[in-house]
């Protein structure tokens, strides 16, 4: 990902997380989040007080995560769960923050997992998807598509020895809902305030709700 993205994916995350407006003691669900790099970055917003709760339906993903975070010694205010997005078993009231980084284009149905996520918030929770999109502009999107459907495979091929897996990346982006066709869906889920703010000339989106 450092190579295909030429690390600008670091960046986003960065900037994603310094967006969502966490405060010491948030209860924060990272959702997808098996990698554990958003939720490493959470924990040093949530503080002592506060918790980050990492949620992936692939349960290997979820090992893997918990290995990288102890091997940087993150151990603290941090749990594990294997759940689904479309139909999470958290009471009303349970977070803050839900967020979501690179997942939800992966889920079969968006619009009931943005249902079950709104149920699990707090009162004047918020919701922050972080995800490509499909770029618009005419000039960028012939040579972002050359990117994605010939170059992002080669290198999957000769770099991860996966070819099937990021030619994936590059149909599932195809596949996903627009920017604009997302903030409604955010609002059919029951979201309100919602925001759409694009990134690198709109290859990625950071849609937020309340």
């Amino acid at each position: 990902n450092d190579l295909m993205s030429m690390g600008v994916h670091r960046l986003w995350k960065r900037h994603y997380v310094s967006s969502l407006g966490v405060r010491p003691g948030h209860h924060v669900l990272d959702l997808a989040g098996g990698t554990g790099d958003i939720a490493a970055l959470l924990l040093k917003r949530v503080g002592a007080e506060g918790r980050v709760l990492i949620g992936d339906i692939n349960a290997e993903m979820l090992r893997v995560g918990r290995r990288r975070l102890i091997d940087r010694g993150l151990v603290r205010g941090v749990d594990y769960l294997q759940v689904d997005a479309q139909t999470l078993p958290f009471a009303d009231d349970s977070f803050d923050i839900v967020t979501m980084a690179f997942g939800l284009r992966n889920v079969t149905d968006q619009a009931a997992a943005l249902r079950s996520i709104f149920g699990t918030l707090k009162l004047g929770g918020k919701l922050s998807v972080l995800e490509f999109t499909q770029v618009d502009k005419d000039g960028l999107k012939q040579l972002y598509d050359l990117y994605s459907f010939k170059v992002l495979p080669a290198l999957g091929k000769a770099i991860a020895k996966d070819e099937d897996s990021y030619r994936y990346l590059a149909e599932s982006i195809r596949k996903h809902p627009d920017h604009a066709t997302l903030k409604a869906m955010f609002e059919d889920a029951g979201f309100e305030k919602t925001q759409v703010r694009l990134l690198s000339g709109g290859l990625v989106a950071i849609h937020s709700g309340y």
